[in-house]
C-alpha cells in the first residue's frame, strides 16, 4: 500500500497534462483512517460516472465507524442500502456540482431509489466495509488540474468519509429504523403462505405517488391513507412495530373494481412492489406481496420464441403451431399468452393484471361476439375461461383491476371495489348480481391442462460484443438493455424499479452462458444464476469489480432472456 502523500505528489507531477495521465494514477493508498483504491479510472473527463471506480475501505473493528450487526441477510442489505443513501446524500451536498469539463467536481454513487435492495456500491463482509464511488477528477477541456484534483481527494472526499461512516455523524436513530422497518417487511411477507394470502396492505399506508415521473410519496392534504374492509382485515404482530391490521388479499382469483381514478391502478401498482422492502417514510413499508408475484400485460411486437401458448391459444390460421409458437412481432393477445407461460416457466405464484394493459380479446369474449365470431373460428380461449383452472392446477393466484367486466364475477373468490382510495369488500354484492343475471357467454376452456414446453436456451443467443469487437453490457434506461449489437426492449418488465437491475440484468445474462450447456431447461439455468449471486454475491456476474449493480429476481432475469430477438432454444 502505498501512502496519502505519494499520490499527492504524483498529482503535482500530471498537473497540465492529457487526461489520460491520471490512469498513471491507479493503485491502493492509505487515508490513515481510510483506504483509497483507484481501481479504474477514465480516460475521458466526459465518461460517464460508471465508468470510474474509486474504492474507499474502512474497518468494522475501527471504534470510530459506524457499526451494526449483519447477523442476518435482510439487516445486511439493510445496512450497507443505509450507507449508500447517506453517502449519496452527503456527495451531492459537498461534491455534486461540475466544475470544469465533463464530469469534472463530481463525487457520487449509484443513486438508490424507494426500495431496500442489496447493492454492490457499497460491500459489507466481517472485516470492512467498502464505498464504491465515483470521482470525476478535474479537468479544463482535455488537461488535468491538479489543484483541484487534490482538493477533491484530500478535502472532500474524507469529509464526505466522515460525514457518512464516522458513527458520531451517523444519525443512529434513523439507522436502527432503516433496519427494523426492513426486517419487519420481510417477517410480514415470509407470513403470507401461512395466512392463505398472497399481498397485505397495512393501514393507513401511502400508496399514491408523487407523479407519474416520481416513486415518492404524494404528500398533499388530499392524500387518503389506506384502511381495509372489516371482512378483509388481518391483524399480525411485527418483529419491531409489533401488532398492525391492514387488508390482506386471500390466495385465488381477487378483483379490484370500481369507477375511473379511485385508486384501482395505485392499489395493484403497490402490489406490484410489494415484492421489495421499501425505506421508512415511502408510504408503502409494510405493503408486501408474495415474492413470486409477476405484472402481467400485452405488449405488441415483442418477439417469442418457442413458447407453448396453446392453453390459451390454438388453431391459428394456416395451421400455425402454437405448442412451440414462435413470431418476431407478437399480437397484443399472443406476447399477453406467452408472458403468462413465460412467468410460469420461470415459477411465478401471483399474477397482476391490468385492464388497462390487458389484450381486450385476451380477457373476455362476450356472449354478442360468440353469437358472431364461430368458436371454431377463434383461436383465442380467453383469460376469464381459464384464470380459475391456473388456481386449482397450477396454485396461481391472479388478482385483475377491471372496470368494465362483469363477467369476471362469476369466477372471482373476491371483489374489492375503489371508492376514492378507500377498498370495500363487495363480494356478496358481486355474487348476487351474478346470481340474477347469468351469463350468456359460454365458457370457452378446452378440459386438457395447462401445459409448459421445456426450453433450452443456446449461450450462441448472446453475443456482447459490439459492432467493433468490443465487450459492451451498459443501460442508460430502466427499460433499454443495450448488449452487444442489440438493444432489448424490457418495457413490460414493469417490477424493475432501478437503473441498476437493468445493468445487472446485462451481465448476468453474459455469466449464465456458463450454465448453457445444450441440456439445461431455462428455468435451472436461472435458478444457478440467483444461486451463485446468493452464495457469493452480486459481484460474481461480473470479472470487474464495479458499483452499479443492484438486486433483481430470477423471474426478471428470465424475462429479460426472453426478450432477446437473438434468443435460439431446443
Amino acid at each position: 500500500m502505498q501512502t496519502a502523500n505519494l499520490l499527492k505528489q504524483k498529482l503535482t507531477e500530471i498537473d497540465g497534462r492529457d487526461y489520460g495521465h491520471y490512469q498513471s494514477l491507479s493503485g491502493c493508498y492509505d487515508f490513515n483512517r481510510f483506504t483509497l483504491i483507484l481501481q479504474q479510472i477514465p480516460q475521458d473527463p466526459y465518461a460517464p460516472p460508471q465508468a470510474g471506480i474509486y474504492r474507499v475501505q474502512v474497518r468494522r473493528d475501527d471504534p470510530h465507524i459506524v457499526n451494526f450487526s449483519t447477523d442476518s441477510r435482510v439487516r445486511r442489505i439493510a445496512f450497507s442500502d443505509f450507507l449508500a443513501r447517506t453517502f449519496f446524500d452527503v456527495s451531492r451536498k459537498i461534491a455534486g456540482k461540475r466544475r470544469g469539463t465533463g464530469y469534472s467536481g463530481i463525487i457520487t454513487i449509484d443513486r438508490p431509489g424507494q426500495s431496500i435492495l442489496k447493492r454492490n456500491s457499497v460491500v459489507i463482509t466481517k472485516e470492512r466495509i467498502e464505498v464504491r464511488c465515483f470521482v470525476g477528477l478535474p479537468a479544463e477541456g482535455r488537461r488535468i488540474v491538479s489543484e483541484s484534483a487534490t482538493h477533491m481527494l484530500f478535502e472532500a472526499l474524507p469529509h464526505i468519509v466522515e460525514q457518512s461512516l464516522l458513527a458520531e455523524n451517523i444519525d443512529q436513530q434513523a439507522l436502527q429504523r432503516h433496519i427494523e422497518v426492513a426486517e419487519d417487511a420481510e417477517y410480514l411477507r415470509s407470513k403470507l403462505d401461512s395466512r392463505g394470502l398472497v399481498a397485505f396492505v397495512a393501514d393507513n399506508s401511502i400508496l399514491p405517488r408523487e407523479s407519474g415521473a416520481s416513486d415518492r410519496p404524494m404528500v398533499t392534504t388530499s392524500v387518503v391513507p389506506f384502511s381495509a374492509p372489516d371482512s378483509l382485515v388481518t391483524k399480525i404482530d411485527l418483529p419491531h412495530a409489533g401488532s398492525i391490521s391492514g387488508m390482506g388479499i386471500p390466495k385465488g382469483v381477487t378483483l379490484i373494481t370500481g369507477g375511473g381514478y379511485h385508486g384501482k391502478s395505485t392499489l395493484l401498482e403497490a402490489l406490484e412492489v410489494g415484492i421489495y422492502n421499501h425505506i421508512p417514510g415511502d408510504g408503502r413499508e409494510r405493503c408486501v406481496s408474495n415474492e413470486q408475484t409477476v405484472k402481467i400485460r400485452s405488449y405488441s411486437g415483442r418477439s417469442v420464441v418457442k413458447t407453448d401458448i396453446s392453453s390459451f391459444i390454438n388453431g391459428l390460421p394456416f395451421g400455425k403451431e402454437t405448442t412451440s409458437f414462435c413470431t418476431a412481432n407478437a399480437s397484443g393477445s399472443t406476447s399477453q399468452a406467452a408472458s403468462i407461460m413465460e412467468a410460469i416457466e420461470s415459477g411465478a405464484e401471483v399474477l397482476l393484471m391490468d385492464e388497462d394493459t390487458c389484450a381486450t380479446n385476451f380477457i373476455v369474449r362476450d356472449s354478442k361476439m360468440q353469437q358472431l365470431v364461430a368458436k371454431e373460428d377463434e383461436p383465442i380461449t380467453p383469460f376469464i375461461d381459464k384464470v380459475r383452472q391456473l388456481y386449482t392446477e397450477k396454485n396461481i393466484s391472479t388478482v385483475l383491476v377491471l372496470g368494465g367486466v362483469g363477467d369476471y364475477f362469476d369466477v372471482a373468490d373476491h371483489v374489492i371495489q375503489m371508492t376514492e382510495y378507500r377498498p370495500t369488500d363487495v363480494t356478496c354484492r358481486a355474487r348476487e348480481i351474478a346470481a340474477q343475471s347469468p351469463l350468456k357467454r359460454r365458457m370457452e376452456a378446452e378440459s386438457h391442462p395447462i401445459t409448459l414446453r421445456d426450453r433450452i436456451p443456446l449461450a450462441e443467443s448472446f453475443d456482447a460484443l459490439n459492432t467493433y469487437g468490443k465487450f459492451r453490457i451498459f443501460a442508460r434506461e430502466v427499460d433499454r438493455l443495450h448488449f452487444g449489437r442489440q438493444v432489448v426492449d424490457l418495457t413490460d418488465l414493469e417490477q424493475l424499479v432501478e437503473l441498476s437491475q437493468t445493468r445487472a440484468i446485462g451481465y448476468a445474462l453474459e455469466y449464465a452462458k456458463k450454465y448453457m450447456d445444450e441440456k439445461t431447461p431455462l428455468h435451472d439455468v436461472i435458478q444457478r444464476v440467483i444461486k451463485d449471486i446468493d452464495e457469493k454475491g452480486i459481484d460474481v456476474i461480473s470479472s470487474r469489480i464495479c458499483g452499479h449493480f443492484a438486486q433483481f429476481r430470477g423471474l426478471e432475469l428470465a424475462f429479460a432472456l426472453n426478450r432477446f430477438r437473438s434468443l435460439s432454444v431446443l
